[in-house]
């Protein structure tokens, strides 16, 4: 969580020109923002203005009709300022959606890109937060900082213009209370930048926490973990919550203390301008008009104070931000990347040694060859690596040494998206997006039409049960497939791997959550559509594989032994050692059978 807790400059020239980069396309939006707020801010130094022209030249004198101009022209600036105000926030919202739509859709771009192992290491709830609370963060600094800090900055020179301009003495005295606004507002800026750090360390712990409870709510209803997770979500909650507070105390100390700030000031202005009044060295309009200007003059320094804090955790979003651009994929095509269609499907992987975080070797020295259409199955205990052999063949991963061949082509060479175009891979804990049954077997190819969506469901079984289903092909699945049953679920995977017509076929225990019933309706379709294709089956259940080419016995991340199903009985091994394991019970309870 380091990231979540950088607490960033409160101005670095190197991110605000990545930053900027994103505006130039809009650039016609900003001039525009600024151009609006320059001229909201211009015509409401024209109140006081008109409030002193009113007095001066047309009460004092008791001149109605100078005065009904003056109030015309008085509604005609409050009018525009509404209209100018109104086009204002109308472009610079504007403009803050375009530049989220266009941050949002690079980092989920990139994320895509990001190879399993980045995955591996970062909670997705940290990455949400990332596309989320930092990307809005950004939107506040160009919104309600950017492009409104001309304004604060033109209405600031005009007050102090206007002012020394109708006094210079009184506004001296006005301006007497500008260090004490700078202490304020310096120990505020301390305070309320270890407040934002901590609410953005533990909104990315909400966010992960939270994520990581709904993904697992199966096992936490199952084991009876509500009551304890819901503790461990009130802690950090409640951390949150203070962050929360410390905020709610900074803001509420400092926004008084300028008012106070302001109230001192007008008070000098109400003393010292009556004395000037009486000496006449200032006229009554005058008089009036800067105690107006000195009411104003202290809203644009705690909006200054404001856009600084928003300016700060902008720059911690930004470094966050590109941070995760700047990660590079570890997992990319070479230069000139092959790309074959369709592939022949031949493998071979020859003295691969592979680990995970470069520690412990979870393959070690693995050889073996698949020709073409020629189809193997993988088994072995827990942890042996078979999965880790089919990420390794997917390029998820990259080996550390030896060679994976496909078509005899290096599969560093390979364009990943051809590769993985021609291969299908059909995994144990089965993924569905929402949508529908079709979108998701499809996966959005337009190129696979609703008639080969069907012989793909057809072929695995998927389609009798679809067709059962309220409104078939279309009916809605919701997230991760929760309406459907595990076995319906996988039959789904099935389809959608088959209906890409792959040239090799994976199944990663692919038929582990299907009952039987299911699994010898699928069995002679998985073996008519393995058939042509380079096949590897990793598999717990032996029934499932006794029909494939040769069989690849793993154990502690080694080849122990390679052959056919027959082959491996008779050698009485490690694989006769498994058989025995699955099938001693059943033998006992038929020969018990045949007994009685």
């Amino acid at each position: 969580m380091h990231d979540d807790e950088l607490t960033g400059k409160a101005y670095d020239a190197r991110l605000m020109k990545r930053l900027i980069a994103y505006a130039r396309p809009y650039k016609h939006l900003v001039a525009g923002g600024v151009s609006l707020t320059i001229l909201a801010s211009f015509l409401q130094l024209l109140g006081p203005f008109l409030t002193k022209t009113a007095i001066d030249k047309y009460i004092s004198v008791k001149d109605v009709q100078g005065l009904y101009g003056i109030l015309a022209i008085y509604l005609v600036v409050i009018v525009t300022v509404f209209i100018t105000q109104y086009f204002q926030i109308y472009i610079t919202q504007f403009f803050g959606q375009k530049l989220m739509f266009d941050l949002r859709s690079q980092i989920f771009r990139h994320l895509q890109s990001l190879s399993l192992r980045f995955f591996d290491k970062n909670p997705v709830g940290r990455l949400m937060t990332r596309v989320t609370s930092d990307i809005e963060s950004l939107n506040q600094m160009f919104t309600q900082g950017i492009v409104t800090i001309f304004g604060d900055i033109f209405l600031l020179l005009g007050i102090v213009g206007a002012l020394i301009y109708m006094n210079v003495k009184l506004a001296l005295w006005t301006f007497s209370v500008i260090p004490i606004l700078f202490v304020i507002t310096f120990i505020f800026r301390l305070r309320v930048r270890e407040a934002f750090r901590n609410i953005r360390k533990w909104v990315a712990r909400i966010n992960t926490y939270v994520q990581e409870n709904i993904t697992g709510m199966p096992v936490v209803q199952v084991f009876n973990r509500a009551d304890k997770n819901f503790e461990q979500f009130k802690t950090i909650n409640l951390e949150h919550t203070r962050a929360q507070i410390k905020t709610v105390f900074y803001y509420a100390l400092f926004y008084p203390a300028i008012e106070l700030a302001g109230a001192f000031a007008l008070a000098l202005v109400i003393w010292r301008g009556g004395i000037y009044r009486q000496e006449d060295a200032i006229s009554f309009g005058a008089l009036v008009a800067f105690i107006q200007y000195a009411q104003m003059f202290f809203r644009p320094i705690s909006d200054l104070s404001e856009k600084y804090n928003i300016l700060q955790q902008a720059m911690a979003s930004s470094e966050r931000v590109f941070k995760l651009l700047d990660t590079k994929p570890l997992i990319y095509n070479g230069v000139n990347a092959h790309r074959h269609s369709p592939l022949r499907g031949k493998i071979e992987f020859n003295k691969v040694c592979f680990s995970y975080d470069g520690g412990e070797e979870i393959l070690k020295d693995i050889s073996f060859k698949l020709e073409p259409g020629e189809s193997a199955a993988v088994v072995g205990h827990t942890g042996a690596g078979k999965t880790s052999l089919i990420n390794v063949l997917a390029r998820h991963y990259d080996i550390h040494s030896g060679s994976v061949t496909i078509d005899d082509i290096p599969i560093r060479q390979w364009d990943l998206k051809s590769l993985r175009g021609q291969m299908a891979i059909v995994l144990q804990d089965v993924f569905l997006f929402s949508g529908t049954i079709k979108d998701n077997i499809r996966l959005g190819n337009k190129s696979i039409t609703d008639d080969r969506v069907r012989w793909a469901a057809e072929q695995v079984n998927a389609h009798s049960f679809i067709e059962k289903l309220p409104k078939q092909y279309d009916t809605e699945v919701k997230e991760r497939g929760v309406t459907l049953s595990m076995g319906q679920r996988q039959l789904i995977s099935f389809a959608r791997a088959l209906v890409i017509n792959p040239r090799i076929l994976v199944l990663d225990e692919a038929t582990s959550s299907i009952d039987t019933e299911t699994e010898c309706l699928i069995q002679a379709a998985l073996e008519k559509l393995m058939q042509g294709r380079t096949s590897i089956v990793i598999a717990h259940r032996l029934s499932t594989i006794k029909h494939v080419d040769k069989i690849i016995v793993m154990h502690k991340g080694r080849i122990h032994e390679i052959g056919t199903h027959q082959e491996l009985l008779e050698k009485e091994g490690l694989y006769y050692r498994l058989y025995l394991l699955q099938y001693k019970d059943q033998e006992i309870q038929v020969a018990s059978r045949t007994a009685n």
